[in-house]
């Protein structure tokens, strides 16, 4: 069933809101000026910005929260300069300088060959600073507590890793690298900087750190804390799950059982993880299905379960997510 909106939704309604984040500020700084903003507690983010970072940052308000799960695990791309021949205790500017060594030796040919190994599926071992937790306790907690962390290396995709300039400083002692990523959910840039130090034997760091595109989000659509003041604009909820998810129109008659948590006909023909966004004929934003082997039985529609007893391998439309209330 969907969820009636309390009357303090009603003003701004749902949606998601495209923030610049600002350096300096973290992440839960920014829903809270949101919170303000919007007038409304039921805020969230989809992916945690570090605080030295700019960049992207989708908020959703209201019933569009819902859909911060499915964004979370899309690719994000980022804009970083990588400093080689320092490392430091968090693999970025804001930590203590542990070790350094002469970049001199450093060509452009020899990062070439580090960025290739660090281009496409990885193992790669998070910074001892991220948000993953550790027997409940989140790691950088840990490790600004004095305590020993270790991380197990996971699988993570690098789909582009590009190179823009190669800078040296310090009459060549260090080298700063400006570059461009595209990466999968739960890759950390840091690391990548870390690991290219690492390869090419001089240490490494991020010095500057900044998210152009979350998915389909990309920076030109993000307004500033300041403008938001001055207009707050947000991307509507149907419009966001468009964006997001194949789309699919249904019915008045099909829409009111989706609206009830039953299962109509089939988005597609065959199973997919895949979900579907279901529009009414007003263009409002119904639920989000999922294509799953049919059950006689199940709570559904009159076609549905006349589908149900047609055979094996018949497929109803089940809906995951009801947002229409």
């Amino acid at each position: 069933m969907g969820k009636k909106q309390k009357p303090e939704e009603l003003e701004v309604g749902s949606g998601l809101v495209l923030v610049d984040k600002p350096a300096g500020w973290t992440s839960h700084d920014v829903v809270g000026r949101i919170r303000k903003l919007a007038g409304t507690r039921k805020v969230g983010h989809s992916g945690t910005l570090d605080p030295m970072a700019t960049g992207v940052l989708v908020v959703g308000i209201n019933r569009a929260t819902r859909l911060l799960t499915h964004i979370v695990g899309v690719d994000k791309t980022y804009t970083a300069t990588v400093r080689l021949g320092e490392s430091t205790t968090t693999d970025d500017a804001e930590g203590e300088i542990t070790a350094r060594h002469f970049a001199n030796a450093v060509t452009e040919e020899r990062v070439e060959e580090a960025v290739a190994r660090l281009t496409g599926q990885i193992m790669q071992v998070p910074s001892t600073v991220s948000a993953i937790k550790v027997d409940g306790k989140r790691a950088y907690d840990r490790a600004r507590s004095g305590e020993e962390v270790e991380l197990d290396a996971r699988p993570v995709t690098v789909h582009r890793f590009e190179v823009h300039q190669l800078r040296r400083l310090d009459g060549g002692k260090l080298v700063e690298l400006d570059i461009e990523v595209r990466v999968s959910s739960g890759t950390y840039v840091r690391a990548l900087a870390r690991d290219l130090g690492e390869i090419l034997e001089t240490g490494g760091h991020l010095t500057a750190l900044r998210r152009t595109a979350v998915g389909p989000y990309s920076e030109d659509q993000c307004l500033s804390l300041d403008q938001l003041a001055e207009d707050f604009g947000y991307i509507g909820l149907a419009e966001a799950a468009g964006q997001l998810f194949p789309a699919r129109n249904v019915s008045a008659e099909e829409a009111e059982h989706l609206r009830h948590g039953r299962r109509i006909t089939a988005s597609g023909d065959a199973e997919s993880e895949e979900l579907t966004a279901a529009f009414g004929p007003e263009g409002e934003l119904i639920a989000l299905l999922k294509d799953i082997p049919a059950t006689p039985g199940a709570s559904s529609s009159p076609d549905a379960a006349k589908a149900a007893v047609a055979g094996p391998g018949t497929l109803h439309a089940k809906p995951e997510l009801v947002f229409a209330v």
